[in-house]
């Protein structure tokens, strides 16, 4: 199968494709997603085997509106004031299914699923084309950073699905925030750029999950169980600016290729010689969230490196998904 690049005004094209059960990646503020047909379970099935991803990881559920939610899950006040507040945008919330309305495929085998609408106008019209809401996982390979450019889907993908709609670079980078409105205190399951206090403003008390995830546990949401966003070079965290030249001159004793990625004022203050390669994360947290995965995978097409030295940040605010994302890519290595 080629893989078509479609424009974001071909969206009749996609839903089409869609409605025939075919594979289409699509854009959203945060990520690519890999769509399909979200009430066609052997579609479902078929986003999986694109991934490799395995099967009791459940998918998030894209649609176009509050509306469409409430066809497939139990109404829930809270999820509601959320939707008004934060919706489209990433946020990603857990509800209780009316019985018999979404498949075991799409759920992971549970009697949630997680739903979303994304921030984005070309995709949001394909659903409304469609007429029913689509899957949504990272279109990438399971355990590969996630896509942040059709490029990166293409570079994955290509041959194993239908078409890509073609949005340009993502604006925020990193995936959606996840939060469990099934269980008694709101609970977020994956940090993301809506901030827990964000949440709290509309919710009041709301928790974070960090419990690790068991071997026959099923996750409730996405990215809690396996390794996520690794490269193939091993990833080691620099937790403090300052440490950078003491991992510098530790990876070059190993006589090895290594890459650093880091914020551009912390790069201008290093000695680069030693350095195979270097990453630009801007001047910001903001920036370092948007081009985190972009520049996981723009080492993974230099085949040489090694190790990348990555710059840690705080663990507060957007600064948490940013390290839920890079601790997780690095198996929580850090450079000590």
């Amino acid at each position: 199968m080629k893989t078509e690049i479609l424009a974001n005004t071909q969206t009749q094209q996609a839903a089409s494709w869609l409605g025939q059960g075919e594979l289409v990646a699509f854009p959203t503020e945060t990520v690519y997603g890999l769509g399909a047909d979200a009430t066609n379970p052997t579609a479902c099935r078929a986003v999986y085997q694109a991934k490799g991803r395995p099967s009791d990881n459940p998918l998030i559920v894209h649609v176009d509106g509050p509306q469409m939610v409430w066809q497939y899950a139990q109404k829930d006040e809270r999820a509601e004031k959320l939707m008004t507040a934060y919706w489209p945008g990433p946020l990603t919330i857990i509800l209780k299914l009316k019985p018999q309305t979404l498949s075991t495929t799409v759920t992971g085998g549970l009697t949630t699923c997680a739903f979303r609408m994304p921030d984005n106008a070309a995709t949001l019209t394909t659903i409304t084309q469609l007429g029913r809401p689509i899957v949504g996982p990272s279109a990438n390979t399971s355990g590969k950073p996630s896509p942040t450019t059709a490029q990166h889907v293409y570079h994955d993908l290509n041959g194993k699905i239908k078409a890509i709609i073609d949005d340009g670079p993502t604006r925020v980078g990193l995936e959606s925030t996840v939060i469990d409105l099934t269980v008694k205190v709101p609970t977020i399951l994956r940090p993301g750029a809506l901030t827990l206090e964000q949440l709290q403003k509309i919710l009041g008390t709301v928790q974070t999950d960090h419990h690790p995830v068991q071997a026959g546990e099923i996750p409730k949401a996405p990215g809690m169980k396996y390794k996520h966003y690794a490269p193939r070079a091993q990833v080691i965290i620099v937790d403090h600016p300052r440490d950078f030249p003491q991992a510098i001159a530790w990876l070059q004793q190993k006589k090895v290729h290594f890459a650093v990625m880091a914020q551009q004022e912390v790069l201008d203050n290093l000695d680069l010689a030693a350095v195979s390669a270097t990453f630009s994360l801007g001047d910001s947290l903001q920036s370092a969230s948007h081009l985190l995965f972009a520049g996981l995978r723009q080492f993974d097409l230099v085949p040489e490196i090694q190790y990348i030295l990555a710059q840690g940040q705080t663990n507060s605010g957007l600064g948490s998904a940013y390290m839920n994302r890079l601790s997780k890519s690095a198996g929580n290595q850090h450079f000590h």
